[in-house]
């Protein structure tokens, strides 16, 4: 299994940059894409020289046999720096503090500290042309030492995906991800999907739901769902706020907001 993961971190790291970049003007005078709130990727880079922080905060709960277990992530941070016209770096950590409550009680065995560290990058590959949708690669891998003591796993998890989206009309979009994860702690590898149908309301205004999900080698598959809102407050600045729960077992109610913010070159 580390032979695998070396190999995809290899591949990821050596391959060729032959993705058409999009002209970079028109770029940077249209709003930003983002990456959140939803779990699709978005199929497009930010551009070379831009520096996009992308942040939020989420509350989950699950609750089995009078067992309510609770996360909240005070921050899931993403700042993604465009490297080249079709390369961009990421960097993204999340810090959580998980509650345990049992017929009500809260107890004192409070976790809290940040997860692994991601560290990525994100390559175009083509552009949109009828029927050819946009098309972007991404990996990541999730040091264990960046880890805090009560969020640090066994192994180093490493994940990629391909981003796709197709433009439905002018106020609609469709993206998918279609990927593979090794988790930590886990050597088994998960296929993971994503599936998300965006709808511009206004030209401040978006709406988007998904559903998502991974299926394990050996393990049953998780699917969940979620659907949000966006506010473009000028074309550097969104805010967001969603609402979601699974399909399968493992997730009650899922709460979250943010928002994502540009910083461009000088011209």
């Amino acid at each position: 299994m580390k032979s695998i993961k070396f190999i995809l971190i290899t591949i990821l790291i050596s391959i060729s940059f032959k993705g058409i970049a999009q002209d970079q003007d028109e770029r940077l005078n249209n709003p930003l894409v983002t990456d959140r709130p939803d779990a699709t990727e978005a199929s497009s880079t930010v551009g070379k020289g831009v520096l996009q922080f992308e942040t939020g905060g989420l509350y989950e709960s699950f609750e089995a046999n009078n067992i309510k277990n609770e996360n909240y992530t005070y921050n899931t941070m993403l700042i993604r720096y465009g490297l080249l016209d079709n390369l961009e770096l990421r960097l993204g950590w999340d810090f959580v503090e998980g509650v345990t409550k049992v017929n009500g009680t809260k107890l004192n065995n409070v976790t809290s500290g940040l997860s692994p560290l991601l560290l990525g990058m994100k390559i175009d590959v083509a552009k949109e042309n009828g029927a050819m949708p946009e098309i972007a690669l991404i990996g990541h891998v999730f040091p264990i030492f960046s880890a805090g003591q009560d969020y640090r796993p066994e192994t180093t998890a490493v994940d990629f995906r391909f981003s796709l989206s197709h433009t439905l009309s002018e106020n609609s979009s469709l993206g998918y991800n279609i990927g593979a994860q090794w988790g930590d702690d886990s050597s088994e590898a998960a296929a993971i999907y994503t599936l998300a149908y965006g709808y511009s309301l206004s030209d401040k205004w978006g709406m988007y739901a998904e559903v998502y999900g991974d299926l394990p080698e050996d393990s049953s598959a998780n699917h969940f769902w979620d659907a949000g809102f966006t506010y473009l407050a000028s074309n550097d600045l969104q805010f967001d706020a969603y609402v979601g729960t699974s399909i399968t077992e493992g997730q009650d109610v899922l709460i979250g907001m943010g928002l994502s913010y540009r910083i461009k070159p000088k011209q």
